[in-house]
């Protein structure tokens, strides 16, 4: 009975920093998203990470990119988290947007923890050919 308890408790304690990580990573892309819906673009280019910040230079080069080629991340009408997986260290985010009019799209966040928290580091349209709603 004491194995099965330190068992427990050892898997409980080698899972909450790998929950502790889905929830910062499912924050900081909700609270981007949220900002956009908000039309709060200066709000949404913090959840930028630094390298993007500098790309982008300005909350309103940002807000260009965001509106004229990520449209659905910008309007969503429905968001749904899907896997998460880590490759070479970095982390990614799957996530499936509806959009207003039903089309569904299929983005892979790219993740950067720094000292402030989590970071989008890139977002990447995949293929939704395959996804079934």
């Amino acid at each position: 009975m004491l194995r099965f308890i330190l068992s427990a408790l050892i898997a409980l304690t080698l899972s909450l920093p790998a929950a502790a990580q889905d929830a910062g990573i499912k924050d900081t892309i909700s609270r981007q998203i949220e900002a956009f819906q908000a039309d709060d673009f200066d709000q949404a280019f913090g959840f930028a990470s630094p390298s993007l910040q500098s790309m982008f230079r300005t909350p309103d080069n940002f807000r260009q990119m965001v509106t004229q080629g990520y449209p659905m991340v910008w309007r969503p009408a429905q968001i749904e988290y899907l896997d998460q997986r880590t490759e070479d260290g970095t982390v990614f985010q799957k996530v499936l947007i509806t959009d207003q009019k039903g089309g569904v799209h299929v983005l892979d966040y790219r993740m950067l923890q720094t000292e402030d928290g989590w970071k989008i580091n890139g977002v990447t349209l995949l293929d939704s050919s395959a996804v079934a709603v």
